[in-house]
């Protein structure tokens, strides 16, 4: 495959990506307001993940550069945000299986926690989880919505895999 077809298909998989995180993003704000599913803080961070990873996206297809190195650099950049939703959904999901006697107990509020502490001690707070983070309201095709999240970011990651990566 010579830069030009290895350009125009990595713009076209990380526009997809793009698409796909905005969809994601879009789904959760609609179930927020018009099923009343509001986000424990581990939801928020996905969802801050999410778009952090679509801008990421983005910005990888619109430049799609022609060279390996080059697609290398964005898909590095994209992985962040991938692996880190990974960590944190994969982090939900185990808070979701806990036996009910093992769940921690509830927080603060995120917006309490961002007023009252400074920012690492939040992201601290927030990745040990609560028992809100623990709570399942929604399931569709047997997985609750953290395991959606792990699933996405999880494809999304592949799709970062074989766009950035792949030897042509």
């Amino acid at each position: 495959m010579n830069d030009a077809a290895a350009a125009s298909a990595f713009r076209l998989r990380f526009l997809i990506g793009f698409v796909a995180c905005a969809a994601l993003i879009g789904f959760a704000l609609f179930s927020q307001s018009h099923w009343h599913l509001n986000p424990c803080p581990l939801c928020i961070f996905q969802r801050i993940a999410f778009a952090v990873l679509g801008l990421a996206f983005l910005v990888g297809g619109l430049i799609a550069p022609r060279g390996a190195t080059g697609r290398r650099i964005l898909g590095v950049i994209a992985l962040i945000p991938a692996l880190a939703g990974i960590g944190i959904a994969g982090r939900h999901v185990w808070l979701t299986h806990l036996p009910p006697d093992q769940v921690p107990s509830c927080g603060p509020p995120l917006d309490f926690m961002m007023e009252a502490s400074p920012l690492a001690d939040v992201v601290r707070q927030v990745l040990t989880g609560s028992g809100e983070c623990a709570k399942v309201d929604w399931h569709f095709l047997g997985l609750s919505m953290p395991a959606w999240a792990l699933s996405w970011f999880i494809v999304l990651t592949i799709l970062i895999a074989m766009s950035a990566f792949r030897r042509r």
